[in-house]
């Protein structure tokens, strides 16, 4: 069993948030935030920056803490708790740089979800959070 930290990122643009098909790890064929494993020594917005970038190739002007999710994976043997990042002030378009990860990135009104979500995203949704601005 192993239990990890996650950071979801949550970007927000023009009203839509960014959401990509997962391949090829546990949640396949789910719709997820960009995302990743906090690393050693890393702070949150970090990840978040970092993940952003080596997933989608796109950079924002601002991040702020969102809420988190504990979520168990059964199939996986795994815990992660998943700490939620809102990026505002994107540039550049969504591009899909780990396609061994991720069929591809789409945007979606908050509330119009595509299915099924993965994990942390439904619980996140369960919470009843909703960024401003979405």
């Amino acid at each position: 069993m192993r239990v990890g930290i996650g950071v979801g990122v949550l970007v927000i643009h023009e009203g839509l948030v960014l959401l990509g098909k997962r391949r090829g790890s546990h949640g396949e064929g789910t719709w997820s935030a960009p995302g990743g494993r906090l690393e050693y020594g890393e702070e949150l917005i970090e990840c978040a920056a970092r993940e952003l970038r080596e997933e989608t190739g796109l950079t924002a002007s601002s991040f702020e803490l969102g809420p988190y999710s504990n979520d168990i994976f059964p199939e996986a043997k795994e815990q992660y708790v998943t700490i939620f990042v809102v990026a505002r002030g994107i540039t550049g378009t969504p591009a899909n740089l780990e396609p061994t990860k991720c069929e591809g990135w789409a945007w979606f009104r908050w509330g119009e979800w595509p299915s099924p979500l993965f994990k942390p995203v439904e619980s996140l949704l369960s919470l009843g959070w909703r960024p401003g601005g979405a």
